[in-house]
């Protein structure tokens, strides 16, 4: 049965918040469950690839499955597992379905609550475009580390995603106070409510479930002119500036910034973006 952790007020501090996310089981979408269940009846028939390529669409059972791989080589002299696919070669398909049963899903803790619901089908279609614009960028970009970058735009928000599952009614004061001023900033909004800024949490949360360490530095947008950390941030950005539509008037200086990355001009650039939406 799934413990569900509901807050309803902030907590005290961010060593408070880690330890409460760390500690709740996560749900993931309803169609990773049913897909993991088929795959169980045919387990002799799955593969790495085949079962790492369904995992990775699905942003918080990619976290779930990154933080168990960590774990178990935790102590062993072996490399860390930067994607999914790879982590489930180090753990094995069998014990990979003796370690993950049937997985609780977002849609059954969220039954209650449409809004919250609504709040984060939004985030996670949002990461899964900036999914899709990372990679695209990575591989125009021909860096080898493609496949992480993938997986960093689409864990780029898992604080938000679990804020939604853990602490539903908080998120949507956030999400209240940002429709009512939108020239307040993400952050600002967050230390309001939370006391915190998410994306302190995100990264105190993949220091507690020692994921890879490329994977934690391409997260993060501290170092901007990193060429990967770019990728991911301006994946990330152009996702939350497009959620609506093309004509938001942050769009322009995405493009920019995008073309630069990518050594295009703005129209080639603009043209390959279409391409990967």
């Amino acid at each position: 049965m799934f413990d569900r952790l509901r807050l309803q007020t902030p907590l005290p501090s961010l060593d408070a918040w880690v330890n409460a996310f760390a500690r709740a089981e996560i749900p993931v979408l309803t169609e990773t469950a049913e897909a993991l269940e088929q795959m169980r009846a045919t387990e002799d028939d799955v593969d790495a690839n085949g079962l790492g390529e369904m995992i990775a669409t699905d942003p918080l059972m990619t976290l779930k499955v990154l933080a168990h791989a960590s774990e178990l080589r935790r102590g062993r002299l072996m490399a860390e597992p930067e994607t999914v696919t790879a982590a489930l070669v180090l753990m094995g398909i069998t014990p990979f379905f003796r370690d993950f049963g049937p997985q609780p899903t977002l849609e059954a803790v969220l039954a209650d609550h449409d809004e919250a619901l609504l709040g984060l089908s939004r985030v996670m279609q949002r990461a899964e475009r900036a999914s899709r614009y990372a990679l695209g960028f990575a591989a125009h970009r021909m860096d080898p580390d493609a496949a992480v970058i993938h997986s960093a735009a689409l864990l780029h928000d898992f604080a938000e995603m679990l804020l939604w599952v853990h602490a539903p009614d908080l998120a949507l004061q956030i999400a209240d106070l940002q429709e009512a001023d939108r020239a307040l900033r993400s952050v600002a909004a967050q230390r309001q409510v939370l006391g915190i800024e998410l994306a302190d949490l995100e990264q105190a949360l993949m220091q507690r479930w020692r994921l890879p360490e490329l994977l934690k530095r391409i997260t993060s947008d501290k170092d901007e002119r990193d060429p990967q950390v770019r990728c991911v941030h301006l994946a990330v950005r152009l996702a939350r500036h497009t959620a609506r539509g093309w004509d938001d008037a942050a769009v322009p200086d995405d493009l920019h910034d995008i073309a630069e990355l990518l050594n295009l001009g703005e129209a080639h650039a603009l043209k390959l973006l279409h391409e990967f939406d």
